[in-house]
């Protein structure tokens, strides 16, 4: 069994509004929904967890039902971090059923489910895979204030989400982590720090995660026309 841990337990201060930036409406739907639809409508994920503020919990139960959500299994509540809100998911999970464990930002609404596939499957294949985008501005290293050097930009990627693991391997990387405070900026981190190799899955520029409201602009854009497609 797949299992899609979608993390949406954060405060969104830097969208500049007292609602939470998950449930801004978008095309008439709420960003944290046309997210899980995202992952309600690929074949390659069976079940759903929801990490929310527990604050939130009681609001979204309000919304979700109008929108047939079948796979989402559990809501959970979040952590003070990121990183505490993905184990709080991962520790919903049943270990005798689970396979690959597909960790995504519930900010990011615009990745297809041909991308979510691509990224379960090859972990499946080799234990870990993450989907990454090109790099496309020059990247300059500063010491002082100053210009030191040039970064070649064609061995960089962007992490995006989700990033897929064997639910084994994330369990032994997060139980082998004793802090898992802000240092730790996603999951490939901490499976890196046991020794595995990380596959790489090419995604698009068009993920974008929603922090911002210009973010929010480009968002609705792009998912209008996402919608005209079939993905």
């Amino acid at each position: 069994m797949n299992v899609a841990i979608i993390v949406a337990a954060g405060s969104g201060t830097r969208f500049g509004s007292d609602v939470p930036k998950q449930f801004h409406e978008i095309l008439g739907k709420p960003l944290l929904i046309h997210t899980l639809e995202r992952f309600e409508f690929c074949p390659a994920v069976d079940r759903i967890v929801l990490v929310l503020s527990a604050q939130e919990i009681g609001n979204f139960r309000n919304i979700h039902e109008k929108f047939n959500l079948k796979k989402l299994s559990a809501i959970v509540s979040g952590g003070e971090t990121r990183a505490a809100s993905v184990l709080n998911g991962l520790n919903s999970i049943a270990s005798e059923s689970a396979e690959i464990v597909a960790v995504h930002d519930g900010a990011r609404p615009l990745v297809t489910a041909r991308e979510i596939t691509e990224t379960i499957e090859k972990a499946r294949e080799t234990g870990a895979a993450c989907l990454v985008a090109t790099v496309t501005d020059t990247i300059k290293e500063v010491a002082d204030g100053k210009i030191v050097g040039t970064i070649d930009r064609t061995k960089l990627r962007r992490a995006l989400t989700p990033q897929c693991f064997r639910y084994e391997i994330l369990k032994r990387a997060f139980a082998a982590e004793n802090d898992v405070g802000e240092t730790v900026t996603d999951e490939c981190l901490l499976v890196e720090k046991l020794g595995y190799e990380i596959s790489a899955i090419e995604g698009s520029a068009k993920n974008v995660k929603v922090t911002t409201p210009e973010d929010f602009i480009l968002a609705e854009s792009l998912l209008r026309h996402l919608e005209t497609e079939n993905v």
